[in-house]
């Protein structure tokens, strides 16, 4: 397409799925998986593979296996790889974290949530400050721009405030809150900030320092990878924290706080889908740059081709009578929330699915924002971008709810 530097059609042939005709945009739910993830998963197991080690075959394929996964993700994050933490979910991360940290709370302390968030980065916090006796303060957004400013949270921090959780983007509406901005003011009141960043790593470059997160979290199934959680923090801040683990298993960052065996097939196809992204980037395949910088190169080209299919797809949806679009933050994905006048979004999501358009219905765990938008818990239907979708899907979604509508 004419507006960026992505080639969609040799990017789409190498999504196996795409094959069978489904416009798919419930990217904020887990993206499709291109072939070179698929093949890394497919040799991870094929060859010999056992618990890590240093002797036999399997146990040194396990070790390289997690090391890259780790070189991968601080890539992409800009962490340090010795502070990136394999988890089973980011919810799990949450909860896990959320129960460490809350040891050195006290009565009266004082922890920050915001209404924009998944639950995930909620109900973990919320519930561990009931236990320690500490007090929840609630960050509310706009209902009308969806933003959250800085001073919103800024607003509420005290000298017992102890942590501020807050997402890099909302997986409802797609706002992109100023996270650097709202770091500095919980940095200067003496607080740790957790950051929700399992939307945004899909769209847009990450570096989670830049950003002043202490703790940073993300789901390699939203960037084209397995399904897994990922947590990035420096290795001077883990190293502070005592989670429980088995007595034989290694006290070492970021070790101490990764359960069992972990799953090094997910591992390869996630260090297989950062390659992936990386390769995205114009003009750059094989010259020689580091991955770091070919991630900068791919994420500004994706952001120029996703924020033009969001303009096209909400100029088309402003022409249909009856819709309203919930997803207006200046900063923003490309992730949409519709609503329908005497409709349910429920109804406009089963009518597409006939179409072979994926586009589902609901609030998405994102309970506090849509009651706060006054959607109850019903929510809307969410169109959610990712980087294969084209010209063609927009146009087919567009056709569709014309038809909806009418029907």
């Amino acid at each position: 397409m004419p507006y960026d530097d992505i080639d969609i059609d040799a990017l789409r042939a190498r999504f196996p799925a795409l094959r069978a005709g489904v416009a798919h945009f419930d990217g904020p739910g887990g993206t499709q998986m291109p072939t070179p993830v698929i093949e890394a998963i497919t040799n991870a197991l094929s060859a010999p593979l056992s618990v890590r080690g240093s002797v036999a075959p399997g146990e040194i394929n396990a070790e390289t296996i997690v090391r890259d996964f780790r070189r991968a993700m601080a890539d992409l994050l800009g962490a340090d790889e010795a502070g990136i933490v394999v988890g089973r979910s980011a919810t799990q991360l949450t909860y896990d974290f959320s129960r460490v940290l809350a040891r050195g709370w006290a009565p009266g302390d004082e922890v920050i949530v915001s209404r924009l968030d998944h639950d995930a980065n909620i109900r973990p916090w919320v519930q561990a400050a009931e236990q320690a006796g500490a007090v929840v303060r609630w960050a509310d957004f706009d209902p009308a721009t969806g933003e959250l400013p800085a001073t919103s949270v800024g607003a509420l921090l005290t000298d017992r405030t102890r942590l501020v959780a807050v997402t890099a983007a909302s997986n409802l509406i797609g706002t992109r809150p100023d996270i650097a901005a709202i770091a500095d003011l919980v940095h200067r009141a003496g607080a740790l900030l957790y950051v929700d960043g399992v939307h945004l790593a899909a769209h847009a470059f990450v570096d989670v320092t830049a950003l002043g997160a202490d703790f940073f979290v993300c789901s390699p199934y939203k960037f084209f990878g397995p399904h897994h959680g990922v947590l990035a923090a420096s290795t001077g801040l883990l190293e502070t924290l005592r989670p429980d683990k088995l007595a034989p298993s290694t006290d070492a960052v970021p070790e101490r706080f990764e359960l069992g065996t972990l799953p090094y097939e997910a591992l390869a196809g996630t260090r297989a889908a950062v390659d992936f992204l990386a390769d995205l980037a114009p003009d750059t395949p094989g010259t020689g740059q580091d991955r770091r910088t070919r991630l900068r190169s791919a994420f500004a080209a994706v952001e120029v081709h996703e924020t033009a299919l969001r303009e096209r797809a909400e100029e088309a949806m402003s022409q249909l009578d009856g819709v309203t679009q919930h997803s207006r933050a200046a900063l923003r994905t490309p992730t949409m929330l519709l609503t329908f006048d005497n409709r349910e979004a429920t109804e406009a999501y089963h009518f597409l699915a006939r179409s072979r358009i994926h586009a589902p219905a609901g609030s998405f765990y994102a309970l506090e924002a849509s009651r706060h938008l006054g959607l109850g818990t019903s929510g809307g239907l969410r169109v959610g971008l990712s980087t294969y979708n084209n010209a063609d899907d927009i146009e087919r979604l567009t056709a569709a709810l014309s038809a909806f509508l009418r029907s």
